[in-house]
């Protein structure tokens, strides 16, 4: 298994899998799209040492991977921000239900309306903090410039640490699946710190501000 996923990783349809399981995991939080955009930074790194005859020359191009992830990332968010502002009323009733779920809707609005969405930022690294924040805003009916260049940072931020993990990773431990590891624990620390930090109160965010939103 480890072995096919590693020739894939080094196959231009990497950018075609990393696109589709970026773009659906806003909805299908268990996929393992930053796993795969680090084992395609990996190939990539791997593939810099294509002029000593070590690797095969055909490998993912970086630049290309970091844009392909960072796209699928926004059209994701976009997709559920809009599926979730047409029948909102719905999603609205489950949020309602989770005080958890109301709390993240709630910090999301007043931060939209202050013009600090860096909490989108934050939750796009959070396990399943992306689901909440687009599905949240289409909900609650953010506008749509209020919400998506904050996306656009959150995406292209995601994508740049994810790639910038495989690629360094591979330089400096070396192009075996030890590097892919310890990028992946990485990534999910980076996920844990961002779902401590969402989790944290707000000083200054009142009640009253979220619902100015």
């Amino acid at each position: 298994m480890f072995e096919s996923l590693g020739a894939l990783a080094g196959s231009p349809w990497i950018y075609a899998l990393v696109g589709v399981s970026v773009l659906l995991d806003v909805f299908l939080p268990v996929l393992p799209s930053g796993v795969l955009v680090i084992m395609g930074a990996t190939a990539a790194a791997a593939g810099s040492e294509a002029a000593t005859g070590r690797v095969p020359h055909d490998v993912p191009d970086i630049l290309a991977l970091t844009l392909c992830a960072a796209t699928a990332s926004v059209l994701g968010d976009l997709v559920a921000y809009r599926l979730a502002w047409r029948d909102g009323t719905r999603l609205a009733r489950a949020i309602a239900r989770s005080p958890r779920l109301a709390l993240a809707q709630e910090r999301l609005g007043a931060a939209l309306a202050q013009g600090g969405g860096a909490l989108v930022v934050l939750a796009r690294f959070a396990p399943a903090g992306r689901s909440v924040v687009s599905l949240g805003a289409g909900a609650a009916h953010s506008r749509a410039r209020d919400f998506l260049p904050w996306s656009a940072l959150a995406g292209i931020s995601w994508a740049a640490y994810s790639v910038a993990l495989g690629y360094f990773g591979t330089h400096w431990l070396g192009a075996g699946w030890l590097a892919t590891g310890v990028s992946i624990l990485a990534l999910v620390g980076a996920g844990s710190l961002a779902a401590y930090l969402m989790r944290r109160p707000r000083q200054g965010t009142e009640p009253a501000e979220a619902g100015a939103a």
